[in-house]
């Protein structure tokens, strides 16, 4: 039976609980949203004693199911104050499953102000003292705790970023060589982690994970062809095992979408110099990989592993958006700079995306001028050395706009926006509008949407409703967005129907499939509401509205009482 871990962490007490019937069928998104609702005042400080952190796989965690080792992370957000939930690959899902674990909540916070290392083990916590580990980054903490505890851990941890309290702060995951690679990035969640004085979460991973199942046969069938549906999509299959996600940087590129010059520009002429297919090439040639698996049992493989010019690891995992966002949006065409910032960044704790929209900003505002790869790396410096305006930029992109009196402020909510111009892809604006999040890509991504056309208007709010919930079903299951492309064929809805009808039991249809997103999201929008969160707060940026972008002639056109219409529920 799976369990829910309560850990207290003032009193530094750790008490595992059966779970209730009512949340058999919430997982991850859902799950977070759900406790955020029953356990934690909408109203309350992010980073005070009364907001929780939460941490939960999937519905299909534990299960053979592939990609569904994901981890979720959540609580009241410290950057946007909303509901919250950023999940991640690695080898925390994969313990967790084993362990048996459905959730883990963390609450209180120390009077002491002593930090901890928690460390779970089947049935069994200790919380260590983490004074020799304090002030360690997140690689030089990762190779400690693997000297200290042995190999065969998960480590969940903070860089000095949420040491700090930053509210673009991350929680790191180790990957499968042991590098804490893998991020969940969004929402300054490592600040909340910092709060409740936890440096590290260890995570023992020995055994397998032993998932129950109504009917384990029909699952594997159902899962087979499922899996059979992902490798034949001609992007899960074929285009990101090939290049990854920076595939994406001529396609968006070619669609006039590309962040350039701090979202004043749609298309690069020097776009060519970082994209996935300039990518593979240099890292053929310098032994780095493509088709790499950010965790155990995924058959898309869309990660990369970058190695520097004389073939020393560099990092892992460095995806479009970090690209884009830390290269086209400041005027740089070196993939290097780019794989460093994302090395410093999965370091010390730091939001890649709002990272890159932050030193826009500050190269909008003449802090510094664009295309400056010192001058960006010296900013970051700022940021780990905890210097009075390196605080500024680790409190995000709006405050450090506000401070230095830019206007063109690329977020919603408090939170950057990803790596697509809502002026060229229409549906993802409504989607970074609207969702209860701020501006998550994750949550609802039009490109490539058949049907609709991205410059126009028209049928762009149905279109996000329908992605948003689609991406909450699936950030529920645990599973990778990538592994839900193959569902716009019918035929592979019905595959997923049938693993849940034989993880489960019961008549299993998409209408009540999909349920399991509407659910997620009609929660966060609920939370939101007690936080004062309205209607008002799900616009784009002013100067999406009134400047024009010139690479499709298109400013964002889609009005307020049409944006009302978007996920209404």
């Amino acid at each position: 039976m799976l369990k829910f871990l309560r850990i207290n962490a003032n009193q530094k007490t750790a008490i595992f609980e059966e779970v209730k019937e009512e949340y058999k069928f919430f997982g991850g998104r859902s799950l977070i949203a759900k406790l955020l609702n029953e356990e934690v005042d909408p109203a309350c400080n992010a980073l005070g004693v009364d907001n929780k952190l939460i941490i939960c796989g999937g519905l299909l965690n534990g299960t053979i199911a592939t990609t569904s080792g994901r981890l979720a992370f959540g609580g009241k957000s410290p950057l946007t104050g909303t509901a919250k939930e950023a999940n991640v690959g690695g080898t925390g899902g994969a313990a967790f499953g084993k362990l048996g674990l459905k959730a883990i909540v963390i609450e209180d916070m120390p009077t002491d102000n002593e930090w901890s290392i928690i460390k779970i083990s089947k049935d069994k916590v200790e919380f260590l003292p983490a004074a020799k580990y304090v002030g360690l980054n997140n690689y030089d903490l990762a190779a400690q705790l693997r000297k200290d505890m042995g190999t065969k851990i998960s480590i969940l941890s903070i860089g000095g970023a949420g040491e700090k309290g930053y509210r673009n702060s991350t929680i790191q995951v180790t990957d499968m060589s042991g590098n804490p690679a893998r991020a969940a990035a969004r929402g300054g969640l490592g600040a909340l982690m910092g709060s409740k004085k936890i440096k590290a979460i260890i995570l023992e991973d020995n055994g397998i994970a032993n998932a129950e199942y109504e009917d384990k046969e029909k699952f594997i069938a159902a899962h087979r062809k499922f899996v059979e549906g992902i490798k034949a999509n001609p992007v899960s299959g074929q285009l990101l095992p090939t290049f990854g996600t920076a595939a994406l940087v001529n396609a968006v590129n070619g669609l006039g979408g590309l962040p350039t010059l701090n979202y004043s520009q749609g298309r690069w002429d020097k776009a060519e110099m970082i994209s996935g297919e300039k990518l593979a090439e240099v890292q053929q040639s310098r032994g780095g990989k493509m088709g790499h698996a950010c965790q155990p049992g995924c058959v898309i493989k869309c990660s990369n592993v970058l190695h520097d010019a004389n073939g020393k690891y560099v990092t892992s995992g460095c995806e479009y958006e970090t690209i884009a966002l830390n290269g086209s949006n400041l005027g740089i065409d070196s993939l290097d700079f780019i794989a460093k910032v994302d090395r410093l960044c999965d370091d010390f704790g730091l939001d890649t995306m709002d990272t890159g929209a932050t030193l826009g900003v500050c190269m909008e505002g003449k802090k510094i001028a664009f295309g400056d790869e010192k001058g960006a790396l010296g900013l970051i410096e700022e940021m780990m050395a905890g210097t009075d305006f390196g605080k500024i930029l680790g409190a995000g992109t709006d405050a450090t706009a506000k401070y230095l009196g830019v206007k063109r402020v690329p977020t919603v909510k408090g939170q950057s926006l990803a790596a697509y111009d809502p002026r060229a892809l229409k549906g993802t604006g409504v989607t970074y509008a609207t969702c209860p999040m701020g501006a998550d890509h994750t949550a609802g991504n039009s490109l490539g949407a058949p049907g609709v056309d991205p410059y126009k208007k028209e049928g762009q709010v149905a279109l996000s409703t329908n992605l948003q919930v689609a991406m909450a079903l699936i950030d529920s299951l645990g599973m990778c967005i990538f592994a839900s492309f193959c569902i716009v064929d019918p035929a592979n809805v019905c595959h997923l129907c049938d693993m849940m009808a034989a993880k489960f039991g019961g008549e299993w249809n998409p209408d009540r499939l999909f349920g399991l997103g509407v659910q997620s999201i009609a929660l966060e929008k609920k939370f939101n509401k007690g936080a004062g969160f309205t209607a008002a707060d799900d616009r784009l940026p002013e100067f999406m509205y009134t400047e024009t972008l010139e690479s499709c002639n298109s400013v964002f056109d889609v009005t307020d009482e049409e944006m009302a219409q978007a996920i209404p529920f």
